[in-house]
């Protein structure tokens, strides 16, 4: 396994935002304070909203272009460079802990860091001076991301930060521009941050039906799966997560979350 530092390394979700987050006022700050505040990684493992793929995909292990998976912005966005090393042990040490309980994975060499890895990444190492992996969701079932992050959780150990990037709320059509907040978004937001709070596990997993209009906050949960990623990686954590970011942007929850 990678070699391990003496001090070990908490989990995050947070919220990645779009690629003018760099432009915001307040966010980019956010994000290197509390990078600020954290050991140095050996290594990042990244669980991006922006990868779906089944059995588990490893991208890759060796820097290659970025993926701009948008469209529409202006050209300065596509002109980002993020070009931080690949991580090939790292991605040992998930096959091994993955094949374990039996979960198949495969490589994608030459699939680069998407938005959801490299926007807030930059924010927060921005020498891309830290290895970097992304792993795909192979499934958007609560449970089962939650299997996954418990088996990745001895990774804690050997230095490496385990990273959820989604969204905390994520209805496009929420959207403002003038910095107000639709009801449905402030109500999933308090829900998830007392089921965080109270450590009620089930509820997370089961927020389709527990939160309040959770169809509104999510109409599809591929940004709400990373944090069950997280949670299983965090779980021993539980009793002293906190959200380290918990404010609005353009009527979307950025809610961040640190377990350990």
């Amino acid at each position: 396994m990678t070699a391990a530092q003496s001090t070990r390394m908490p989990v995050l979700y947070l919220s990645h935002g779009a690629p003018p987050l760099a432009d915001d006022p307040v966010w980019p700050g956010q994000l290197a304070s509390w990078s600020a505040r954290l050991p140095k990684p050996t290594a990042v493992l990244m669980v991006s909203a922006h990868w779906e793929d089944a059995p588990i995909a490893l991208g890759a292990t060796e820097t290659v272009p970025l993926i701009y998976d948008f469209w529409g912005f202006p050209q300065h966005y596509y002109e980002v460079r993020y070009p931080a090393p690949g991580a090939p042990e790292l991605a040992d040490d998930v096959r091994k802990l993955l094949h374990a309980p039996g979960l198949a994975v495969q490589d994608a060499p030459e699939r680069g860091l998407d938005h959801g890895a490299y926007v807030p990444l930059a924010e927060m190492y921005p020498d891309a001076d830290v290895p970097v992996l992304q792993m795909s969701l192979p499934t958007l079932d609560p449970a089962g991301l939650f299997d996954i992050g418990r088996a990745l959780a001895p990774l804690r150990d050997a230095g490496v930060l385990i990273v959820g990037s989604g969204f905390f709320t994520h209805n496009l059509r929420a959207l403002t521009d003038d910095g107000s907040v639709h009801p449905v978004m402030t109500e999933f937001d308090d829900w998830g941050r007392r089921a965080l709070a109270s450590g009620d596990i089930d509820a997370l997993l089961d927020f389709e039906n527990k939160a309040p209009a959770s169809h509104l906050a999510h109409p599809r949960t591929e940004h709400f799966a990373p944090l069950f990623v997280a949670l299983g990686a965090g779980e021993a954590d539980m009793a002293t997560q906190r959200s380290v970011i918990d404010d609005f942007w353009h009527g979307l929850s950025k809610r961040s979350i640190q377990f350990g």
